[in-house]
């Protein structure tokens, strides 16, 4: 167990014996027979055991010696002996080490948990590839404004002008990352706020005209391809989820007694679980699919192997087979479809706000979110589906929003 300061404080000397109590990641504290307190550091390097001394206690705190551990710890993660260095036998300063590279993949495993498994990916890959061939082996606090415009320029001139934008969000997070733990003395990425001009808005290409969409759902009726892909897109304009999320659903999630499916924060984009009411319809999709699919882990597996879900193109191709070109339709349009007919039928902006899982910047409060409006959003889901029923039937549809101000 780790020290605390209290611990380290009361600790009193054994007149028979040296006392070594550990503290973390090799750090412990030596106290002699006679009442004296030395921070010293075990590690391994070239496959010898060594040890350092960083400083005697009460003149070093246990939280100088940490943070004395942790440079020495970096040294030694670039092959570089500590104890060498102290004694003038490399050239290198520790400073010199601390290299954008290093700070930022240091920042990246220590923030990781913020985002998905994919966005992760994601974001170590993109700094990967665009931002450490040009100043990754760069000293971070000797790194300049202009410097790192240059290498964001490159991608912004490729055409990735949103890829650009936020690889400058990232850079700015690591310096800032570096900032508050003493290895730079300026955030540059916030000087160069307004250097890169902002993407023309994207919006998903989608359906939103009634007729329009009855049109949709009965060529979705009579697709004729794979079984569990046509429930997929059945269920897609029924949940109005994030296609990731869609293709990613596991049974052990599906509530089909409770008409509920509550999907883990994990696989969240905004990192905060997500209830999804299950109309009658969306439960009758399931109830038809868990013969094929029941037994697997995922509700919609790959047509290739069950242990892996279905790929991020299956939905998208399938709307392709349908004769839905790449600016009619897309698999993330069933998301806008429900927000613009919900919004325009009269349902409460917070209902129809939370359902689609936007995000809210209040963490705390946003904690507590996932069961927000939750009876008003069980029947808004399915007033939802009885609206699709009529759309995909061809009659003219009234909307029912029965007690959308309520909760």
């Amino acid at each position: 167990m780790p020290l605390t300061d209290i611990a380290v404080r009361n600790i009193k000397p054994d007149n028979s014996k040296t006392l070594r109590i550990k503290d973390d990641r090799g750090l412990y504290l030596e106290v002699s027979p006679a009442g004296g307190k030395w921070w010293r550091l075990r590690y391994w390097i070239a496959g010898k055991e060594n040890r350092l001394s960083l400083g005697v206690y009460p003149d070093v705190s246990l939280k100088d010696a940490r943070e004395r551990r942790d440079e020495a710890r970096r040294l030694i993660a670039n092959g570089i002996d500590p104890s060498q260095v102290r004694k003038g036998q490399h050239a290198e300063s520790l400073a010199d080490l601390e290299t954008f590279k290093l700070i930022a993949e240091e920042w990246f495993e220590k923030f990781r948990h913020k985002w998905t498994d994919n966005t992760a990916e994601t974001v170590i890959s993109r700094l990967r590839k665009d931002i450490f061939p040009y100043i990754g082996t760069r000293a971070i606090r000797e790194i300049t404004a202009p410097e790192l415009l240059a290498v964001i320029r490159r991608i912004e001139s490729r055409g990735a002008v949103e890829t650009a934008r936020r690889d400058l969000q990232k850079c700015g997070e690591v310096f800032r990352y570096a900032l508050a733990t003493g290895r730079a003395e300026h955030d540059i990425a916030a000087d160069l706020r307004g250097a890169i001009a902002p993407p023309k808005k994207r919006h998903f290409a989608s359906i939103h005209e009634p007729k329009e969409v009855g049109e949709l759902l009965r060529a979705i009726e009579g697709y004729s391809g794979s079984f569990v892909t046509r429930s997929a897109l059945k269920l897609a304009p029924l949940t109005f989820v994030r296609p990731g999320e869609l293709r990613h659903a596991e049974w052990t999630e599906v509530n089909l007694d409770n008409a509920e499916w509550r999907i883990p924060a994990a696989r969240m984009k905004m990192r905060e679980k997500h209830i999804v009411p299950l109309s009658r319809q969306a439960v009758e999709v399931l109830r038809e699919l868990r013969p094929l699919t029941g037994t697997g882990h995922y509700v919609f597996p790959g047509e290739r192997s069950y242990a892996r879900p279905m790929s991020e193109n299956t939905v998208l191709g399938a709307l392709r087979r349908l004769g839905y070109e790449k600016g009619e339709m897309t698999g993330h349009g069933f998301r806008s479809m429900a927000s613009t007919i919900l919004h325009e039928q009269g349902w409460a902006s917070d209902v129809v706000e939370r359902q689609l899982a936007h995000g809210d910047r209040n963490k705390i409060r946003a904690s507590y979110n996932f069961a927000q409006h939750l009876p008003e959003r069980r029947r808004m889901m399915q007033a939802w589906a009885d609206y699709l029923d009529g759309l995909k039937d061809g009659g003219k549809v009234v909307p029912i929003i029965q007690g959308a101000q309520k909760e």
